[in-house]
């Protein structure tokens, strides 16, 4: 009974923005993920180029280059996921100062009144947001090692074409793999932002959640990378 009063401290509005919230969240993944018909989005033109990016790799003499870029990658990913670390960890000390940071966030005008049992729902949502992105950035992480790794296995140049593609094919779907984790990893800090919004206001949170939706939207499906990508004929 107590943990159903526990829940009770939300209003109609918060319910509907946590609705709302991983709706946003879960169908934009989806949709993303899965494509929309008639618009080129980032993520399939980055897989077309990885996939051009292992067919080069095969037919060079000299794979450096290749090494250097997946090290510049796990170098990116690896900041991130110890950045998931520094964030969860103040989120969590936030939780043992909360009553600090509830008079620190009243004080402010357009801040509505909110119970503590609530607000502790908020943080710890907040916190699931970025252990999910810890996840992900870790999980990509490692398919990136594999990939260095499906890089020193790569069969020589003068290799049977059909060999070379075989390999091509591989390199590119492990490639894809950890890149798109990466990219949900990202999207949760995205969503994590939005859930700050909702310290101050649920409504605040629903007009957030929006916003970061259509922020990511505009830059996957009409960016000027994007076209860039369209019009010069990269498939």
């Amino acid at each position: 009974m107590s943990f159903l009063l526990f829940f009770q401290r939300f209003t109609a509005v918060d319910w509907f923005g946590l609705a709302w919230f991983l709706f946003c969240w879960i169908g934009y993944e989806r949709l993303v993920e899965g494509g929309w018909k008639g618009h080129p989005a980032l993520l399939a033109e980055g897989h077309n180029l990885r996939l051009e990016w292992a067919r080069q790799l095969v037919v060079r003499e000299n794979r450096i280059v290749d090494c250097a870029l997946i090290s510049n990658i796990v170098g990116s990913v690896s900041f991130y996921a110890n950045t998931s670390i520094y964030i969860i960890a103040g989120l969590f000390a936030t939780l043992g100062a909360l009553d600090r940071f509830m008079d620190t966030a009243a004080e402010l005008q357009f801040a509505h009144t909110f119970s503590r049992e609530a607000m502790e729902l908020k943080l710890i949502l907040l916190v699931t947001v970025f252990v999910v992105a810890y996840f992900k950035f870790t999980w990509s992480l490692r398919q990136f090692n594999v990939l260095s790794i499906t890089t020193g296995s790569a069969p020589p140049r003068d290799s049977a074409p059909e060999v070379l593609e075989r390999f091509a094919q591989k390199h590119a779907a492990v490639n894809r793999c950890a890149g798109d984790d990466f990219n949900r990893g990202l999207r949760a800090y995205y969503f994590g932002l939005a859930v700050l919004a909702w310290m101050l206001s649920a409504w605040l949170f629903i007009l957030a959640t929006a916003i970061v939706t259509y922020v990511q939207a505009r830059r996957e499906f009409d960016s000027p990378v994007v076209r860039a990508l369209r019009d010069t004929g990269v498939e």
